[in-house]
């Protein structure tokens, strides 16, 4: 096991753990678990809201009944993908309390405006029309469904600006104080807000909510050309499929370039308020000039070289200043000040997200290509590679996650530098609940994995069965509702999976 993932694994104080695990690392390990699990849906709703946008926009702007039936149906996946966001995402607030109620007291006074106006302002905008989205079809004129659609989306896409400021605001704080009060003669610090807007802006905020929604518009249509690819290689709802993705693939394309130019700036933001983060995710040991980004590669903390890898010489003091010969500070400069990360897991998860953000550009392109030559639709190699890159098209914006927040130990709440020392932060270790103990966390940990099994089993279910019927009315004119002689979308990647031959197919143009 690489040395970080020992540090990631120690325990802190060993008094008190359960399978040689204590409080803190059992608590991290659950957070990661129920915060994972539920962001594989946040994401995908809000890209779903902008494809059902586009084409509830094109039903208006053309009267084609094909893309009203095409919104009936990705309106269905939405409803259920959003039910699940909403049933995983319930826990969060309670965990919150339960396993970090040093980090609720620190942070409750900021965190409780941006949740109030997170809940006031986006989820009853997105909520209350989202009745009229799901259950309005016929009842309400195609003007008014539109507008709710678009509300549903704007609602979705408003609702990840105040959790993405709250999680900004631990990795940047601004706009606000720490200060010291008393509870039955104990004294505690808690951060205060003294400037609302300079946190909504604090400097990383703008960045990261752009990167995340376009990690989300990403998933979204990469969700819905996976499902459309699958129906044009099964030769099912044809018209429909096209039709869809097409339109998956238009905002892929904006989305994919949009966030090379958003990572950059991330980057960029990174290296100035956390540069012991983007040491950790370039592999950075020693303070250079001329650093090398590494292609990929495995960071080994004993020799502190990476391992294996592949670099680029010069190229990351370019991208940071536009100079080969600019200085990167490493981790044997910046971990007397903020402590060292868990440098394995920051590097790969980064990389991991790069590589596939990389593949979905090549990926668009190169359908845009077979596109103009007409052989988009019967080339089904191709089609394959769109069927199974929405697995991808999740971890990315996982690993994206990842590597933001493990980036940031020991911190829960990064510090300001003040002469060479680290102040006003709150280590991730001082964050936990006191009156947990590590049992009641393995526990919980192992209620939770029960949990979201039966749940994912369920979505996966549900998912495969609407999927298999396919869409009604007009778009179905072309296919054959109903689980026909080519079985549903699981068995088909299953079996393609399980045959090489079904990588080749017909690739005889249109």
């Amino acid at each position: 096991m690489p040395d970080s993932l020992l540090l990631f694994a120690q325990s802190a104080a060993g008094a008190d753990t359960a399978w040689g695990l204590d409080v803190v690392v059992l608590s991290r390990l659950q957070f990661a678990l129920t915060i994972m699990f539920h962001y594989l849906f946040p994401p995908l709703t809000i890209g779903m809201s902008v494809v059902l946008v586009y084409l509830k926009g094109r039903h208006l702007a053309t009267g084609a009944a094909i893309y009203d039936d095409a919104a009936r149906f990705w309106t269905k996946i939405f409803g259920l993908n959003f039910a699940m966001g909403v049933v995983t995402g319930i826990v969060m607030e309670f965990q919150f309390g339960t396993n970090w109620a040093a980090y609720s007291r620190f942070v409750g006074d900021v965190f409780g405006s941006a949740l109030a106006a997170e809940g006031i302002f986006a989820f009853f905008l997105e909520s209350g029309f989202l009745s009229l989205l799901l259950f309005g079809w016929d009842r309400v004129g195609p003007k008014t469904h539109f507008f709710a659609t678009l509300m549903v989306a704007v609602g979705g896409i408003f609702s990840s600006v105040w959790i993405v400021i709250a999680n900004s605001w631990q990795q940047t704080p601004a706009g606000s104080e720490i200060r010291d009060y008393v509870v039955n003669g104990q004294v505690y610090q808690r951060a205060e807000i003294v400037d609302f807007w300079a946190l909504v802006f604090n400097p990383s905020s703008m960045n990261r909510l752009v990167h995340v929604w376009l990690g989300a518009f990403l998933l979204g249509a990469f969700f819905v050309m996976s499902i459309s690819a699958w129906y044009l290689i099964k030769r099912r709802h044809e018209e429909f499929a096209r039709r869809s993705f097409v339109g998956g693939l238009l905002l892929a394309t904006v989305a994919a370039f949009a966030q090379l130019l958003s990572g950059h700036e991330q980057a960029n933001a990174v290296a100035e308020y956390q540069p012991a983060k983007l040491a950790a995710m370039e592999g950075v040991y020693e303070t250079t000039d001329n650093a090398p980004i590494y292609l990929f590669g495995s960071p080994n903390d004993e020799t502190e070289t990476v391992d294996y890898g592949l670099a680029v010489p010069g190229m990351l003091s370019w991208l940071l200043a536009f100079d080969t010969s600019a200085e990167v500070q490493g981790l044997d400069e910046l971990d007397p000040i903020y402590g060292r990360p868990p440098v394995w897991i920051t590097f790969q998860a980064y990389h991991l997200m790069v590589a596939i953000g990389s593949a979905m550009i090549a990926m668009t392109l190169l359908a845009w290509l077979y596109y103009w030559r007409g052989r988009l639709f019967t080339t089904h190699w191709l089609l394959w590679l769109f069927v199974l890159m929405v697995v991808p098209a999740f971890v990315a914006n996982e690993a994206g996650w990842v590597a933001a927040e493990v980036g940031r130990q020991p911190w829960i709440v990064y510090p300001r530098v003040v002469d060479g020392v680290a102040v006003d932060g709150l280590r991730t270790s001082d964050g936990v609940s006191e009156a947990v103990s590590a049992d009641q966390v393995l526990g919980s940990i192992l209620f939770f994995g029960l949990i979201y099994t039966v749940l994912f089993g369920l979505w996966i279910s549900l998912l495969h069965t609407k999927i298999s019927h396919g869409p009604a009315g007009v778009a179905a004119g072309d296919g054959r509702a109903g689980h026909d002689e080519h079985g549903g979308f699981v068995e088909a990647v299953t079996e393609m999976v399980s045959h090489r031959e079904g990588m080749t197919g017909d690739k005889s143009k249109e």
